[in-house]
Order: structure tokens, then sequence, then C-alpha cells
């Protein structure tokens, strides 16, 4: 802790947040906040959970944690109390930390002001040597919970350090991407902080709001978020003048390629790209957009094609198995160990590896590839179709006894409904005649259901499965 990350001049600031905090601030905060959690009964092997939205609170916390050697877990404040009571109880962790006051609505922000309240339970220790848990998205299905060693954290830094197109030591980053997700939190948190970064969480994550928070610094700044965020930072519209901004790296999934032209157009720099996983980190980038739509494999890291799924080198399993009570934690739980075998982990993702060139293309979730009529179709491919339309805001496209695609318009409340169309017949038959220019009939959706805003996950993925699609659909 006090080499990799609370190392460094004291004055320097590192975060900002309202004000700049720097390092000498950060260790006094660090240290400070260790008494208390170690008061409350947390000690070397022991485990906390924390609850915190993104904060100067959420940072120190986990530092903490981690200079007392506890394992932390990162449960996202967005979840419901059910959700989080399931969580807790899959982790049985021995010391929580909440806020005093929970987050209110209103315009979303990079950053929340928490008073960390600390309460001990009755859990168990860590049951390993892993500093981190985090859940997987869930976008296709059930959290998986991962677990990552201090070691493998200092492995991925030590990646980021040797990747061409990262922030350097004097340099800023604006981050949208939240700190509790692998994104933000080893991409921009602990990188930012081994590498001597200034690190900025925009007080509003707006389309006013972030270029302002670049605007605030003299320095080189790049952004970093997912494409969601890209929508937010209306790429449709001409963009305020920015000379500190250098480029931005989004995660999580592909960027469409008009939005990625169009951003470079509007803004004038780099669009890059990061492919990763919550249980590895970062796995292949292409940070200057210069090989798109193929990404190098990062330092240090092996990724093969295997039957046309990409693999990538893991020791160990990351899935932990907390033999979690709900029957969602449970099928997670018994998927996990067909996930990782010999030291190779399965992705999902469909893709391919050049063997000249060792770069890496992702065709996508290996679900999204289904047969119609005795013909294949690639459900991304049908996905990307609708999200370019002008109309379309975003899109879903599932396969079930048919394609199906949940659709959210730009400035379209959405409506329920059965059939053939869900509702708001004048805007799906524009869409249907669009795609009848644009794909062949046997891909073309036969049910097209319009929301008012598509769910996502916490990291900002749309959510895939197909019983919470069903239910937004139903009460639009």
């Amino acid at each position: 802790m006090d080499e990799v990350l609370l190392g460094g001049p004291g004055g320097e600031p590192c975060l900002f947040f309202d004000e700049p905090v720097g390092r000498a601030e950060l260790r006094r905060l660090v240290r400070e906040r260790q008494a208390v959690l170690a008061a409350a009964g947390l000690r070397a092997g022991g485990s906390v959970a924390l609850r915190l939205a993104p904060s100067l609170a959420l940072v120190v916390e986990l530092l903490a944690s981690w200079r007392i050697g506890a394992q932390a877990a990162l449960l996202d404040h967005r979840l419901t109390e059910f959700e989080t009571g399931r969580a807790l109880a899959r982790l049985a962790p021995q010391v929580v930390v909440g806020s005093a006051e929970p987050v209110r609505g209103g315009p979303p922000r990079g950053f929340h002001h928490q008073v960390p309240v600390v309460a001990a339970r009755p859990g168990r220790p860590a049951a390993g040597p892993h500093a981190l848990v985090q859940f997987s998205s869930g976008s296709t299905g059930p959290s998986k919970a991962v677990g990552r060693t201090a070691a493998d954290l200092v492995a991925e830094l030590g990646r980021y350090a040797r990747l061409d197109g990262v922030p350097r030591a004097g340099d800023r980053m604006v981050s949208l991407a939240s700190p509790v997700h692998v994104l933000g939190l080893v991409g921009g948190l602990l990188h930012c902080l081994h590498a001597g970064v200034r690190l900025v969480f925009p007080a509003r994550v707006t389309a006013d709001g972030v270029p302002a928070a670049v605007a605030a610094g003299p320095e080189p700044t790049t952004l970093l978020g997912v494409p969601f965020h890209l929508e937010l930072l209306g790429w449709r519209t001409a963009p305020p003048r920015l000379p500190q901004l250098t480029g931005m790296t989004t995660g999580g999934e592909p960027v469409r390629p008009e939005v990625h032209a169009a951003f470079v157009d509007r803004y004038g720099v780099r669009l890059g790209s990061m492919y990763g996983m919550t249980e590895v980190g970062v796995i292949a980038t292409d940070l200057f957009g210069a090989h798109r739509p193929e990404l190098a494999p990062v330092p240090g890291l092996a990724v093969r094609e295997r039957d046309g799924e990409l693999l990538v080198a893991a020791p160990r399993s990351p899935y932990l198995d907390l033999g979690g009570p709900a029957a969602a934690d449970a099928s997670a739980a018994a998927d996990a160990p067909e996930r990782w075998a010999d030291g190779w982990l399965r992705t999902g993702d469909g893709g391919t590896v050049d063997p000249r060139t060792g770069r890496v293309r992702v065709l996508g979730r290996l679900d999204s590839q289904v047969s119609v009529g005795g013909l294949k179709v690639d459900l991304t491919e049908v996905e990307h179709t609708l999200a370019a339309l002008p109309e379309v805001a975003g899109a879903v496209v599932l396969f079930g006894s048919s394609i199906e695609a949940y659709v959210s318009l730009h400035g379209h409340g959405g409506h329920s409904g059965s059939g053939g169309h869900s509702g708001g017949s004048d805007a799906v038959a524009l869409i249907e005649a669009r795609l009848a220019e644009r794909l062949a009939p046997h891909k073309r959706p036969r049910l097209v259901h319009l929301l008012a805003e598509l769910p996502r996950t916490a990291t900002g993925k749309p959510v895939r499965d197909r019983a919470a699609l069903a239910r937004a659909a139903a009460q639009d």
C-alpha cells in the first residue's frame, strides 16, 4: 500500500473532488480510518464490505482496509436493499461500511459526499488470499463473485505502466467510470495513484459537467468511461473548445463505428478502446483507434482462441464459492467451474487471434450467434444496425423462439403491448421499414418492444436478461 499507492511527494495533489486532496492528506485520512476500522474489529485476514457511492470516503475506506490487510468487497450503492442483502448473505463480512445518508436523486454525479458508518457483524474472515472482491456485471445473468489478490492487482498495474496511450505522471484523468467496478477502480483510481496521475471526479456527469471538469486544469487530460458516456457528451453536437483534452478511453462494450467516427471528428482527439473482464482486468487495447476492430493483448497477458471463443491466461480460478442462499447466486456459482480450467479462463466472447500480429478481434457474446431457419444470424450485427438508426437511442436484441428487439427512442416515452408491435405502431413501422433496407429478412426482429429507457447494469452495460427486459417493457 505505502509503496505502490500512497507513496510520492506529500504536497502533490492526487485526487480532485470539490477540492484537491494531496498525498500527505490522503495518507493522514487513511491512517485515521484504519484506526476506526481496527476498533470495529477488522484485522489482517478479516473481511469488510463497502457500500459507498463514488466519493473520497470510498477511496479512503478501501485503502484503509487494505492497509490493515483485510479483504474488501465493493458493493455498488445503486443496488436495492434486496440485492444488497443477498450480496451480504453471500459474503458474510465481519464489518460493513455504509453511508449515513442515502444518495439523493438529481443529475448524475461523478462523486458524492458520504459520511461512512461502520458496523461490526458476526461474519467470517477471508477464506483465501484475495484482497478484493467484486461482482461481475450481471448483464447476461446472475453476477459472479470474483476475487483478486494483491499480486493480481499489482501485476495489472504493471501492465498499465507498459501501455502506450495511458496517462503518465503529471497528466490528468477525468474518470466517468465508477471506482466500484474494475475499469474505474484499476484503470482509474489505482493506476492514477500508482503512476502519479491527477485523478478528477467530475461534479456532474453531464454534457456540460464533463467538459467543465476537463477545462478546470491545464494538464493534458484523458477521459475514462464507457460507450454510454459518449451519448452524455453530446457527440452529435458541436463540442466546446478543450485544448487540454488529448483523448478518451472506453471499456465495457464495443463502440459502434459511427459513434467512434463522430466523436473523433467533433473533438479532434483519439478515442481508444479497452477490452477486459472483472475477473482479470484489462486484456487487450487499441488506445489510438489504429487497428479497429482489432485490439492488441496487453503486455504480459496471453490470449488465445479455441473453437471460436477467446480464452485468457489465469493461474487460478477467479471465482469465489461463497455458498449464497439465493437460487440465482447458486446458479452463478455452479457455472463458475466451467469457466476456468488448466490455467485458462473462458471469456464467453466469440473472437479470433491473428496468428501473424497476435491482435484480437472480439466478435461478441457467443450466445449472440443463433440459427434462424437454418441460417446463421449474429444478433450483435442486428443490434448494431438497430442502434445506428437515427431514431434509436439504444437497443438490445435477444433470441427465443424468434428474434426480438427491445428499443428506446430519442424523445419517445415507450409503451408496452403484445403481438408484432409492442405499442408505438408508427415508430415501430418506421424502424421496420429502415431495417428492411439494411438487413436480410431472416435477420429482422419479429417482435419490437419500445421502452422509455433500456435497463442498464451498474457499469452502464445494457441488461440482456430476458426476464428483466420483459419486466421493464411491462412497466412502460
